[in-house]
């Protein structure tokens, strides 16, 4: 496995046109990161996410088909495998509008299956598939900071480069074929998964001893039990824990997917993960809940009977 450590590049006049498809959570502030150095164009079938990205500077269109055309590269940032399979292949979608030999960069996490079956539906069409998952959050997206876990044709991988380092720091070459970037990003989300549920189920125990919620995140993030998860989803538990509802930055039902592709990969690799079938279940009951569309450091509520 190479890792090649990129410097973010600065903002510079392209030829190159770009299209994002999915101006969510993570495909808008990826968006909005190349507007100045690529022509982008954008598709959202929400409205107020294809505002948002209009107002930013990119070119919003009404289909994935018209966002394609004329574009070199096409990124994918929705949130499920259904998704992406309509935004390619569904009525007006991207390889209706993308010239032959182009490529897709797809940097949702939909299961190394399911990247493998997607690769392999375009290569009939002579486009190229870089399984591209991005790990780092809106705001890491939105400076560029993002981790890249890139697989397929090495070639590709270096026409596009200077994409790919606009919006992450640091790109990790993982393989040859589509999937073996979703195979590295499902190693990644057990841990982010695991982690987040670890967090919650310490701020909670701590509430639970009569320990200030604040109080024990300050005093663990300066120790050895400080992790990423901790420092970032921490302050949104506190929140959760306290009652209040924390602005939406990454949603349960993600987890819920993430980790269902995570247990779902221990079964097929015959590798028992006892840990995570338990983080799967703890984000199940949140959204079972009614948590699914609210931020994932919501799950806190679970823990403490508390969903509203």
């Amino acid at each position: 496995m190479d890792a090649n450590l990129q410097g973010a590049t600065e903002s510079i006049v392209s030829p190159i046109g770009v299209a994002v498809i999915g101006l969510g959570a993570m495909g808008l502030p990826m968006a909005l990161r190349l507007v100045g150095s690529y022509r982008v164009n954008g598709y959202d079938p929400v409205e107020v996410n294809a505002r948002q990205a209009r107002d930013g500077g990119v070119n919003v269109v009404g289909t994935p088909m018209a966002a394609a055309e004329g574009v070199d590269v096409v990124i994918l940032a929705v949130r499920t495998l259904a998704q992406v399979e309509s935004a390619l292949f569904g009525e007006d979608g991207v390889v209706a509008g993308l010239d032959a030999g182009k490529s897709v960069v797809l940097t949702s996490t939909v299961g190394a299956p399911g990247a493998r079956v997607i690769g392999e539906k375009l290569a009939e069409r002579d486009i190229i598939l870089l399984d591209l998952p991005v790990s780092g959050g809106p705001l890491r997206a939105r400076q560029g900071d993002l981790l890249a876990l890139v697989s397929g044709n090495a070639d590709a991988i270096e026409v596009t480069r200077p994409v790919l380092e606009r919006l992450a720091s640091t790109i990790v070459t993982v393989g040859d074929d589509a999937g073996d970037g979703q195979a590295m990003k499902t190693v990644n989300q057990l841990l982010c998964g695991v982690h987040i549920a670890a967090a919650a189920e310490a701020l909670t125990l701590a509430q639970g001893l009569g320990i200030d919620p604040q109080a024990a995140l300050d005093a663990l993030s300066a120790g050895a039990a400080s992790s990423f998860m901790l420092s970032n989803r921490g302050p949104r538990i506190v929140q959760t824990l306290r009652g209040d509802d924390p602005d939406v930055l990454s949603r349960v039902d993600i987890f819920v997917k993430d980790m269902g592709i995570v247990t779902d990969a221990g079964r097929a690799a015959h590798v028992a993960l006892p840990v995570a079938a338990a983080t799967e279940q703890l984000f199940q009951l949140g959204a079972a809940a009614g948590l699914e569309a609210r931020d994932d450091s919501t799950i806190a509520a679970i823990l403490a009977r508390r969903t509203t």
